[in-house]
């Protein structure tokens, strides 16, 4: 079926597998390889089918989305893309997540297994036993908590609005959830009592990063996440002020440690706490279908009110992959 020629309307929504995953069934986008559209999924060449640009120099104002009923019913997919790419630029999230899964459910239990990494005592010997990791489900379920905002006005007010500058505005909505689901992350990080270290003075000292880097024995410590005052006690310390380490702060705003780990800062982690994980088994982010929004009111009535949703859930994989300072 040429691209052209599909009919769009809002119930495509309601396909199992989305608007996008529905429209691609229609549309492969493999058929496109080596051609002028190669490149794009089966929404981007519906825009240029209707000739709507959503970004750079010339892009088009909201009210080409609504010049006939069938392109519409892209606006729904256009203002979720624009969410997501808000979350998606909100890194300190992705810089935690060693695992992301997605569900058709509100109901998830995860993985765990027996596997002690300290366990290296002796070789196999020929003909014996190899020894036995298990791999189980995990006893408890994953909480999914469903975040979001209602995208409250009309038509009218932003028809003539150029849809980058709408994008931004709605990056904005993405960049909200983002941060609410970083809030739920830190609280799964925290939970369960992880090994600690206090700091041992009014200052913290190089001294305390090293008494929590020595916390770790099967696992690396990659990852620093610090309230914002410990973020500021952690620049202060003399032996982080290495001129080669500033001009990568200076330059980037992260900082890489003399210990290997990456430091970030977030106002989800409590005052006076850094939680230090290994990127590479702590977290496992579960999403329940991505960024939703209401497309019926999206289309129909064009804006108003509509409810834009994002269902996420986090695992703690291996709790030892998680340590605190506290102090």
């Amino acid at each position: 079926m040429n691209y052209q020629t599909i009919k769009l309307d809002k119930t495509m929504y309601r396909h199992e597998k989305g608007f996008l995953g529905h429209l691609e069934e229609l549309d492969p986008s493999g058929a496109y390889q080596g051609g002028p559209l190669a490149g794009l999924d089966a929404f981007e060449r519906q825009l240029n089918r209707f000739g709507i640009k959503v970004k750079g120099a010339g892009s088009s104002t909201v009210s080409k989305f609504f010049a006939t009923s069938e392109s519409a019913a892209l606006f729904p997919e256009y203002v979720a893309r624009a969410v997501a790419q808000g979350t998606k630029d909100s890194g300190i999230l992705q810089e935690i997540i060693a695992s992301r899964t997605d569900i058709n459910a509100l109901d998830y239990r995860s993985i765990t297994t027996d596997l002690d990494q300290n366990d290296l005592s002796a070789a196999i010997a020929e003909g014996a036993a190899i020894p036995e990791t298990n791999i189980t489900l995990s006893e408890n379920l994953v909480k999914l908590k469903k975040r979001g905002r209602l995208l409250k006005t009309s038509y009218e007010a932003i028809r003539f609005q150029r849809v980058d500058v709408v994008s931004v505005a709605l990056a904005q909505i993405g960049s909200y959830i983002a941060k609410a689901h970083l809030k739920d992350a830190v609280q799964v990080l925290l939970s369960g009592a992880p090994e600690s270290v206090a700091a041992g003075g009014d200052a913290l000292a190089y001294g305390d990063l090293l008494a929590l880097w020595g916390l770790f024995d099967e696992f690396d410590m990659s990852v620093l996440l610090a309230s914002p005052d410990m973020m500021l006690e952690i620049l202060a310390i003399e032996e982080l002020r290495d001129p080669v380490l500033g001009m990568g702060f200076q330059n980037t705003g992260a900082m890489a440690t003399p210990l290997g780990a990456r430091l970030l800062k977030s106002a989800a982690v409590p005052a006076g706490t850094v939680i230090a994980l290994d990127k590479r088994f702590a977290l496992e982010m579960v999403t329940a279908g991505g960024v939703q929004v209401e497309y019926d009111k999206l289309i129909d009535t064009q804006l108003e009110r509509a409810a834009i949703t994002s269902i996420c859930g986090f695992n703690k994989i291996f709790p030892g992959s998680v340590k605190l300072l506290k102090k």
